[in-house]
């Protein structure tokens, strides 16, 4: 089973940048489509943005232009880059599949947007 280690989250101010990564253990990392979700407390869990195995991204509405989903494939590593962040983006960020699957998710990494 593909494990998913989810590291660099951190407080940051309001319109500060962060950046997450989420490594994966196995040997297919290179054809797994890849996605970051978010839980922020009394929410769901929702998508943020997703990379496909060729590369083409998708972005959820509320951080187009901010975030930015890439990838290496020779590191198993997946990374979200957060510019401009907001106090409404604090959540904890999760990597799974894209679409997830439901044993697949790691402990995350806390983000926290706050003065």
């Amino acid at each position: 089973q593909v494990q998913f280690v989810e590291s660099g989250g951190g407080l940051v101010q309001p319109g500060g940048s962060l950046r997450v990564s989420c490594t994966a253990s196995g040997d297919y990392f290179s054809e797994y489509e890849m996605a970051w979700y978010r839980q922020a407390p009394g929410k769901e869990r929702e998508p943020v943005a997703g990379i496909r195995s060729g590369g083409s991204t998708q972005y959820i509405d509320s951080v187009k232009g901010r975030f930015t989903i890439s990838r290496d494939n020779a590191k198993n590593t997946v990374y979200l880059q957060m510019n401009s962040l907001k106090p409404e983006d604090t959540a904890v960020y999760y990597c799974n599949f894209w679409p997830a699957v439901k044993d697949n998710w790691g402990q995350g990494t806390q983000v926290t947007v706050s003065s």
